[in-house]
């Protein structure tokens, strides 16, 4: 090796990671109209000026337990392999008809694993052939950079900095909401966003329709 190109590469090396953007942060707030927290509400940044985006850094899941898929609303990247464990004492077969992944896991035992790779975004969404009651979302995004709200309302995404397409979506949206942002290294971004849902249609066990939250 040539010693003396050492300081030229380390000069190229250092110039490539000042050029690199540092790390953003924006925090979502989501409301009601009342000022209610809504909880499992999905947002995701697009980058818009050509930032690279890197592949899937870890596999999902979505398990069923007490009768119930685990969690209600579940966000992965394009790509991601997602495992559908059967914590439950009971047999499960999972299925879905959305376009964006139709695929059926035929009847399985507690204990046991499925798992599927879901490589194109869209909306899927989750039954179970066997009890009617069991609703679940798998929202599959193009971007590593997304986050779920809690159950105060709050999400918290770390991307690059740079000009993004947000997109936050929840089940009971008439359609998701988008706008334009730019993320800096300076502060931490904060957006809040008041929510009008529609109803909570899902099935309780028993035939009941669930009606509260979110109003």
């Amino acid at each position: 090796m040539n010693i003396r190109r050492l300081p030229i590469l380390f000069v190229l090396a250092a110039a490539t990671l000042a050029a690199a953007p540092g790390p953003a942060t924006l925090t979502i707030h989501a409301r009601s109209p009342k000022g209610e927290p809504v909880a499992d509400a999905v947002v995701s940044l697009h980058p818009l000026d050509g930032a690279a985006v890197p592949p899937p850094a870890a596999a999902g899941e979505v398990a069923q337990q007490n009768q119930e898929f685990t969690s209600y609303v579940t966000v992965v990247q394009a790509g991601t392999r997602v495992v559908f464990p059967n914590k439950d004492t009971v047999q499960h077969h999972v299925y879905s008809l959305s376009k964006a992944k139709k695929f059926e896991l035929p009847l399985y035992n507690p204990g046991q694993n499925e798992s599927i790779v879901f490589d194109t975004p869209g909306l899927v969404t989750l039954g179970c052939n066997i009890h009617d009651w069991m609703l679940a979302y798998l929202v599959v995004v193009p971007t590593p950079w997304f986050a779920k709200t809690d159950a105060q309302g709050l999400a918290t995404v770390t991307a690059p900095a740079g000009r993004y397409r947000l997109e936050l979506w929840h089940p009971r949206l008439s359609a998701a909401l988008t706008q334009e942002i730019t993320l800096t290294t300076a502060t931490t971004d904060q957006r809040d966003f008041a929510l009008t849902l529609k109803p909570d249609r899902r099935i309780r066990r028993g035939g009941a329709t669930k009606s509260g939250g979110y109003r």
